[in-house]
């Protein structure tokens, strides 16, 4: 049997409540969220918790999981299906590596290959999409090489450093990726 939350590098686990200081350290950090996140703002720990416990933990229409590095066993970020409408088949999904010293080295793309698998092979969901802001070309580039492409673009709906930036609409399907070399 595949284990779908498992791949050479990667574990994807439940986030569990020992995991809120780190994600609010991830969450407050500026130079993380500042290519994820429209509302760039510090929250107190009480409020992470309580977006935990409400929104990650106890959703009905949301899978999330801490993306840990296996043989280290350290938390390296957090992806999630977002959104999951299963009369439809569809979810929205996200990733942020909150440790910086992992950024660029395709932690990310194995942790978000793992989370697609899930959702198609799992999950048997049809279409995925995420929301990917123009400024950040990397994760245009990776989620291109991953098979999503562009479904539309809000203009100029995001201000950093003095400038307008488009947010980036993309889709995948599950026939589509099944049919690339991405999937397991």
């Amino acid at each position: 049997m595949i284990d779908l939350l498992n791949s050479k590098n990667i574990r994807l686990r439940k986030m569990e409540n020992e995991d809120v200081e780190k994600y609010h350290q991830w969450r407050n950090d500026l130079e993380v969220m500042e290519t994820t996140s429209p509302v760039l703002d510090v929250y107190s720990l009480d409020e992470t918790r309580n977006f935990v416990t409400n929104v990650i933990l106890n959703a009905s229409s949301s899978r999330s999981y801490i993306i840990e590095l296996k043989e280290e066993k350290v938390p390296i970020g957090v992806t999630s299906l977002i959104n999951i409408d299963t009369k439809n088949r569809n979810a929205e999904c996200i990733i942020d590596i909150g440790e910086k010293e992992y950024w660029g080295k395709g932690y990310g793309t194995e942790a978000f290959k793992l989370l697609i698998d899930y959702a198609f092979l799992e999950l048997n969901l049809h279409r995925l999409s995420l929301r990917v802001f123009s400024l950040n070309e990397k994760a245009v580039h990776i989620y291109t090489k991953l098979g999503f492409v562009k479904e539309g673009v809000i203009r100029e709906s995001l201000y950093r450093h003095g400038q307008w930036h488009d947010i980036i609409n993309m889709g995948i399907l599950k026939e589509d990726y099944m049919k690339s070399n991405n999937h397991l």
